[in-house]
């Protein structure tokens, strides 16, 4: 998604009386560029966020957008790439798509979408829970609910959950998890630290840069980011405790050392040290601690083997790895090419 669902409704919020229009992707068959559970915002002006496809077909899209509002009807739409010869919208992913259109407005209380926001600010996940109405149904027809995450674990929603289909009184429901965005710590904020913040921002990432050093981690250096200047042993375990991912890069030993042993017993995904196998022993003797002793996935040295050496590429190479992890990819690291 071009943005997160958070950005996506922190750009609605403001006008979201008006005539907008939501368009979710409710089915996929074959491939497709977006799962099902995408959704994408339209304005009778013109205006769109987000996004459910790769550009085939969000001007099309835009055209019945206008006919939801005048009509204020509920819109069912198949595009069909299967056929080759079929040249309307150059899909590309070779699939079938079902989209559903609907108009926000009073009457079907925006679709609960403000307290989707509401929810998703707070930190809390679960499941945005969204009724599929026939094609010419009245707009009020589809309401929309969020869902929190059951205490009990039962309803864990994790960055892969899939959207759902069910069926409940003989109506079909759509279960489209929803998390908080991705909050990632970097550990260190030297210059070198940039593109890591920027990349991750684009991404739709929440960044907090950490640095205790008064040279560091300067906030024109990192625009949109939470900076903490504190050391990291006394930080509020809440706030730490809202990270998903961890990039340990202060290129001082006893800082990392510190920012390691206060990191470790936190249930982080992702953690990377930057610098090479003989630093990395040398902090971890520093923290008294030991490969073994990471719940996650640690990485020292840091990032996948994609080869350059300057902040940009480090940082490709970090967020990879990290995105990987976080979403249950298949990873080649780069300790088996620097021993």
């Amino acid at each position: 998604m071009v943005q997160h669902l958070v950005d996506l409704l922190d750009a609605w919020l403001p006008t979201y009386q008006e005539d907008w229009v939501v368009a979710v992707l409710t089915q996929v068959q074959g491939s497709s560029y977006r799962k099902p559970g995408a959704i994408m915002l339209f304005h009778p002006m013109g205006k769109s966020l987000g996004m459910l496809s790769g550009g085939c077909l969000e001007a099309d899209l835009r055209r019945h957008a206008q006919r939801a509002i005048q009509t204020q009807q509920v819109l069912q739409l198949t595009y069909d790439a299967t056929d080759e010869s079929d040249t309307s919208y150059q899909l590309g992913c070779g699939g079938i798509v079902n989209i559903m259109m609907v108009s926000l407005n009073k009457a079907n209380n925006y679709l609960g979408l403000v307290n989707v926001h509401d929810a998703l600010m707070r930190g809390d996940s679960g499941f945005y829970q969204l009724n599929i109405a026939d094609d010419g149904a009245p707009s009020n027809a589809v309401s929309g609910k969020f869902i929190e995450q059951n205490q009990d674990g039962q309803m864990t929603v994790t960055l892969n959950t899939k959207t759902k289909k069910v069926i409940e009184q003989d109506t079909t429901l759509l279960n489209i998890p929803l998390r908080p965005p991705v909050h990632i710590g970097i550990f260190g904020g030297g210059l070198d630290a940039k593109p890591i913040a920027q990349m991750a921002q684009t991404m739709g990432w929440k960044v907090t840069v950490f640095d205790e050093r008064t040279a560091y981690a300067r906030t024109y250096d990192f625009p949109g980011c939470q900076i903490i200047k504190h050391p990291c042993p006394s930080v509020s375990s809440d706030l730490l405790n809202t990270l998903d991912a961890a990039f340990v890069m202060s290129h001082n030993l006893q800082i990392d050392a510190k920012t390691l042993a206060t990191l470790q017993p936190l249930s982080l995904a992702y953690i990377s040290l930057l610098g090479p196998v003989h630093r990395r022993d040398k902090v971890l003797e520093l923290a008294q601690l030991s490969l073994d002793d990471f719940n996650g996935y640690f990485s020292a040295p840091a990032g996948l083997a994609l080869g350059g050496e300057l902040p940009g590429s480090v940082a490709l190479s970090i967020l990879s790895q990290c995105h990987g992890v976080l979403y249950h990819s298949k990873l080649t690291s780069l300790d088996s090419v620097m021993l």
